[in-house]
């Protein structure tokens, strides 16, 4: 184009196409002589959409404020008004600062109709923000009046994407995998890249919480190989986390160690980045009973100054990695404190698996104080909360945590039981580095080479006491603990501590392998 100043407003347009289409290294052959041209708010929403994807945090504030004050105070494009806070939605959603987040999408709202696009990429995340300062309800109800009006294409592709990341964090993984699936594709559903690799690093999440971890992996190799090719750093952690993590647990080390190096994030970065490199790299330490490590890794975030989003239940599984590390080191006291806002944001917010996770540690702290019976009623109370859910890590973690503190109470017996219930969880896992451990805490605790297959394959329904036989009676025939409870005048919590010793006897991990067995008895 001749006329220079036509010429320069087709260069940003096409660069932010460019950026919209995540091809990043194309667009960046660009910005010099755009960042030549004089100051506009277009051109500055522009770099700075390109600064979000390239995960300059600092960049991206400077040119989207810039932006937005130029365009407000003309008053003359509430269109190029509404883009602004788009892009400042999916800044905010960077920051973790959900509060910023849905005022910048109601601020699109109000600017333009409800149907140009602007809005509707605003309202996609608006449920995210929603979510990250514990309105959950809301969030909820704003997916699904979205689902209603918006069925297919790129904007029905962010909404499924947003919905399976908010399922992942309120328990509910099953439907996560079937909304991020369907928000993967791109090609025949006239999609975009760069959601497509937001879902798939939600999905490597959401597979590994399931514990399809062969899945996850393959997710996350397709992901990253796409992200190298696009150069959206944002990403860069979320992807990689998954992968270290599965690694490290199956003793692949030098896998583990590549994916955290990929990943790497520090302070000057998006805190969306931050969190998954520094939860990433605790995993791997707790992973290798470092517990110092962990709470160096995690360090970072317990000083963060704005945390509402980072300390919502569910949304990051972080403070009974931090907690536990607390009480391994010898901080007990430290663990408590540190503990209780936890415990009461989880229970307020009646979130299963952040009270199961946060239970584990409080038994913990409970059994360095000497005071078993409390920390029995805490591993019973945590496995109890996840009993319905389909979390195996979980479950193992905790049964890992509760057998090794009855080993260091003295309560041997019972300790070989629930470590090997947590054995087999990770042994089906595939969890090598754990599984290892495990033989380790039962060796200490006597149990010789191959005992735990010999009692598996051995054991009948006759090894059971009259409580556990008629525990798991019921239980096999389809009733619910709390109906178990109720038909047996026993707690919740005592019903799942015997159905724990039961599964630990026969050598299974879930209701219908019990029911199984029964019929094979029959």
């Amino acid at each position: 184009t001749p006329e220079r100043d036509l010429r320069t407003q087709r260069l940003i347009r096409g660069v932010d196409a460019l950026t919209g289409a995540a091809d990043l290294p194309q667009a960046q052959t660009f910005v010099p002589e755009i960042e030549s041209a004089p100051g506009g708010p277009m051109r500055n929403a522009v770099l700075g959409y390109l600064a979000i994807q390239r995960g300059r945090a600092a960049e991206a504030h400077y040119l989207l404020s810039e932006a937005w004050t130029m365009v407000d105070e003309s008053e003359s494009d509430p269109e190029l008004a509404a883009m602004i806070c788009q892009r400042m939605v999916l800044h905010s959603l960077a920051r973790m600062r959900g509060d910023e987040l849905v005022a910048w999408a109601d601020r699109a709202s109000s600017l333009v109709p409800g149907n140009a696009p602007a809005v509707v990429e605003s309202n996609a995340i608006r449920g995210l923000g929603l979510g990250m300062t514990g309105r959950i309800d809301e969030a909820r109800a704003s997916y699904a009046g979205l689902a209603d009006h918006v069925r297919l294409g790129a904007q029905s592709q962010r909404i499924r994407m947003a919905e399976g990341w908010l399922a992942l964090a309120l328990d509910a993984p099953d439907r996560a995998r079937t909304e991020l699936e369907a928000s993967e594709p791109t090609t025949f559903r006239g999609g975009s890249l760069r959601i497509s690799l937001w879902a798939q690093a939600w999905l490597a999440r959401t597979q590994f919480a399931l514990g399809a971890w062969s899945d996850a992996l393959r997710t996350v190799d397709r992901a990253a190989a796409q992200l190298d090719s696009t150069g959206l750093d944002l990403l860069r952690p979320l992807v990689h986390w998954t992968g270290a993590q599965v690694h490290a647990l199956r003793g692949n080390w030098d896998a583990a160690r590549e994916h955290l190096r990929r990943g790497r994030a520090g302070s000057n970065d998006y805190t969306l980045m931050l969190v998954p490199s520094c939860i990433s790299a605790a995993q791997c330490a707790e992973v290798a009973a470092d517990y110092d490590g962990v709470l160096r890794q995690l360090d970072p975030l317990v000083t963060l100054r704005h945390r509402e989003a980072l300390d919502e239940p569910g949304f990051w599984p972080w403070p009974d990695l931090y907690g536990n590390a607390l009480v391994m080191t010898g901080r007990v006291d430290d663990a408590d404190a540190f503990l209780r806002p936890h415990e009461e944001r989880a229970a307020e917010r009646g979130h299963r698996s952040a009270k199961a996770r946060l239970g584990y540690v409080r038994g913990r702290i409970h059994g360095a104080r000497g005071d078993i019976d409390a920390a029995r009623d805490s591993f019973e109370s945590a496995l109890s909360e996840i009993d319905t859910l389909p979390l195996p890590y979980d479950r193992a973690r905790i049964n890992f945590a509760y057998g090794q503190t009855l080993r260091r109470a003295g309560r041997r017996r019972d300790a070989d039981s629930v470590i090997r219930t947590a054995r087999e969880l990770y042994a089906v896992l595939g969890a090598g580095s754990i599984v290892a451990r495990c033989d380790r805490e039962l060796k200490a605790g006597g149990l010789k080479s191959g005992d735990a297959v010999s009692i598996r394959n051995h054991t009948d329904v006759s090894a059971l006491t009259p409580q556990e036989r008629a525990v798991a009676t019921l239980v096999a025939s389809g009733h619910t603990n709390k109906e178990v409870a109720g038909e047996l005048f026993l707690s919740v919590k005592t019903v799942q501590y015997h159905l724990t010793r039961v599964y630990a006897k026969f050598g299974i991990r879930s209701r219908s392998e019990l029911a199984a067995r029964f019929r094979q008895e029959e």
